[in-house]
């Protein structure tokens, strides 16, 4: 089964997890979900709440996000770039995908301690005779070729060494995004609240890192270790 299907089925029975809320002179949005109508969140959604903010001076966009289709990926990227607000993007589990280019268009970008950042070459699904399959590839062609002009513009870094880590699907941890431009800085979070991250089904990745591919240890989980550490601290009193 093609990647890209594969990707939204083993995702879509997820309870979808967007919202957005105002207070003051700043504004919240979380986007906690897949990028597209379909399996997720639909860019026309995302565009009219953006445009919703007229007013206030700061947007927060809050991201965990496997990514999904590119053409409503670039709609909010698009929206992001035109706001007057100033727009910061934290991602605070994975930004994969279409959605590291939503996130570099926000005017700042940093990312939880823990958190990663994947690019990878562009995904499509073709039907037909081998003229439809041969448009297609241009078409994928021209789309990598958008995405590295942001990758490029943001990070500064030489576009064979983009197409590279493209090619090889390639996930940076925290600091490897930020030491390579792709965010501006790390952001220290309580690793017992990352625990809390909404997990995804990556399985559709090839080169998905165990970080997020091992579950987490359930919070009331019983800890023999620890509990026998405890015991013998209060037997030497």
């Amino acid at each position: 089964m093609p990647k890209l299907l594969q990707l939204f089925l083993d995702n879509q029975n997820r309870p979808r997890d967007f919202h957005v809320k105002a207070e003051g002179n700043e504004a919240e949005i979380y986007l906690y979900d897949a990028i597209g109508a379909w399996f997720g969140v639909a860019a026309e959604d995302f565009v009219r709440e953006l445009r919703s903010l007229d007013g206030v001076e700061t947007i927060h966009l809050r991201m965990n996000s496997p990514g999904g289709d590119v053409f409503e990926g670039r709609a909010m990227a698009t929206a992001l770039s035109q706001v007057k607000a100033r727009t910061i993007c934290h991602i605070e589990g994975l930004s994969a995908s279409a959605a590291t280019y939503v996130a570099e268009a926000c005017d700042e970008v940093e990312i939880a301690d823990g958190g990663f950042f994947m690019i990878h070459e562009a995904w499509t699904l073709t039907l037909g005779n081998k003229r439809d399959h041969q448009q297609q590839i241009e078409l994928l062609s021209k789309v990598d070729d958008s995405i590295l002009n942001d990758y490029a513009k943001r990070t500064g870094i030489d576009r064979q060494q983009l197409i590279d880590w493209m090619e090889a699907e390639t996930w940076f941890t925290a600091v490897e995004a930020v030491d390579h431009g792709f965010a501006d800085r790390v952001l220290e979070t309580d690793r017992s609240q990352n625990r809390k991250r909404a997990q995804w089904n990556l399985a559709a990745y090839q080169n998905v890192p165990a970080a997020l591919t091992e579950a987490p240890p359930p919070e009331n989980l019983f800890d023999r270790a620890q509990a026998e550490r405890r015991l013998a601290l209060l037997e030497r009193r």
